[in-house]
């Protein structure tokens, strides 16, 4: 009974955080699938012995762990379970998620352990899915590995000697993803770069991001070096880390990738772009035939309370879902009681803002602010039927994790949603255990049809 009352007053607390001017929709649990947090995947035969283990360098020193399991996995001060290295590739960290139209999904995993200088050894893959709503499991029905055999990546990659050349969480932090028939256009967070694979995983375009004719930089580009004078001007960059393609969508005809970025573009005077009075995101348009940029773009405003989003996909032609949220995990009732001085037994930051936007993006509105029409709440999601299998309160399911990564539409009314459990590093379902891989159908049909 107490978790129950602790539960409903945090919705009240979240209700009466809600904005005024912008209109929230009911959402319904319908579907629940869980792909358990230690999964792992065996690196090709034909891979390096480098990568049949992963997560060797994420010591704090970055010096190579003595063996697996040595490097036990913290968020932030919580122990979550999981040790590093891992015999084997994680299937982890979906960011991004493409519905095929026939029950199955592509998804990926991203660039490995958090950061460019810590995941040398995780290689980057992507993820033909089946969900089995009823049973409540993930069928992973292929893995495809990816690799530059053709050295189409400007730079040396991690395994350049090597006569494969798979790509590595050093080379590219892939985070969005849009199958086509010859291939996949995936969204990077390093250059940002917009890169284009065959169906075999094969890097065959790279494309650097240009926004009003100014190149766009994150501090992990590859042209980028310190100077060698201390006293030297820092390199130029005009993103902070983790701040490139967080979402690509695609335009229903295929012509047209639409580039999100997860961070705001900063101004020559340290000031970043704003729309509506609001930090703001670039949606940038990419023409696929002409294989260019067509310089047309568009403003995402971010909620109060928001920092990032997490996906985004089209629902029509001029309609899109964005994953918006902030950089909480947990649920309120087991925050800590002063978030400056975070605690092993409580939530530094509790979970606020984790909303599905619908949004609207027109000629007419071509460079400046989209239309936001609304949103739902995914820590309010509604079970009437119980569908949860963990998670949530009474009658309700939730998901308060720091990254929520995939979201598309499935049908008329139907929507995926999934979260990156950041292995072994996110634990927002419970204080002590890494996140599983969760993924939800919701009935959303109000939200769908809202003008």
């Amino acid at each position: 009974m107490r978790r129950s009352l602790l539960a409903a007053a945090a919705i009240i607390a979240l209700t009466a955080a809600a904005p005024a001017d912008e209109q929230e929709f009911a959402a319904k649990l319908v579907g629940h699938a869980i792909l358990p947090a230690n999964t792992m995947v065996k690196a090709p035969e034909n891979a390096p012995q480098h990568l049949r283990t992963s997560g060797k360098f994420t010591t704090s020193d970055r010096r190579r762990a003595g063996g697996l399991g040595t490097v036990p996995g913290k968020d932030g001060l919580r122990p979550t379970g999981l040790s590093l290295p891992f015999d084997g590739q994680p299937v982890q960290g979906f960011s991004g998620i493409k519905a095929n139209g026939d029950g199955t999904f592509w998804s990926l995993s991203d660039n490995g352990f958090g950061s460019k200088l810590n995941s040398s050894d995780a290689a980057l893959m992507l993820h033909h899915l089946k969900f089995d709503w009823e049973a409540g499991s993930v069928d992973r029905m292929k893995t495809v590995f990816l690799t530059d055999p053709d050295k189409k990546a400007p730079f040396p990659i991690v395994l350049e000697g090597s006569d494969n050349r798979f790509l590595t969480g050093a080379d590219f932090d892939i985070e969005s993803i849009q199958p086509v028939s010859d291939g996949f256009w995936i969204g990077d967070e390093f250059g940002p770069y917009l890169l284009k694979f065959d169906r075999e995983g094969r890097l065959t375009d790279v494309f650097a991001t240009m926004v009003d004719d100014e190149s766009v930089r994150s501090p992990d580009h590859p042209e980028l070096a310190l100077p060698a004078n201390p006293t030297a001007k820092n390199p130029v960059f005009n993103l902070k880390r983790s701040g490139g393609y967080e979402g690509l969508a695609m335009s229903k005809d295929g012509s047209k990738l639409y580039g999100l970025l997860e961070g705001p573009r900063y101004m020559p005077d340290g000031s970043v772009e704003k729309a509506d009075g609001k930090t703001a995101l670039r949606i940038v348009e990419f023409d696929v035939a002409g294989k260019k940029w067509t310089g047309r773009s568009w403003l995402y405003p971010l909620a109060e309370g928001g920092e990032a989003i997490g996906d985004f996909n089209m629902i029509d032609a001029t309609t899109a879902l964005v994953i918006e949220r902030d950089n909480g995990a947990g649920v309120t009732a087991q925050a800590c009681a002063d978030p400056a001085d975070p605690k092993p037994d409580c939530f530094a930051q509790a979970s606020k803002v984790k909303r599905v936007y619908k949004i609207e993006m027109t000629d007419e509105n071509a460079g400046n602010a989209v239309r936001k029409i609304g949103y739902i709440d995914l820590l309010r999601i509604s079970d009437p039927d119980n569908k949860k299998r963990q998670g949530g309160g009474d009658g309700f399911y939730d998901m308060p994790f720091v990254t929520i990564e995939n979201v598309d539409v499935v049908d008329d009314s139907h929507i995926v949603v999934g979260n990156d459990n950041n292995l072994p590093f996110s634990a927002g379902r419970a204080l002590d255990k890494a996140d599983d891989n969760e993924f939800v159908l919701l009935e959303v049909g109000d939200l769908l049809k809202a003008k």
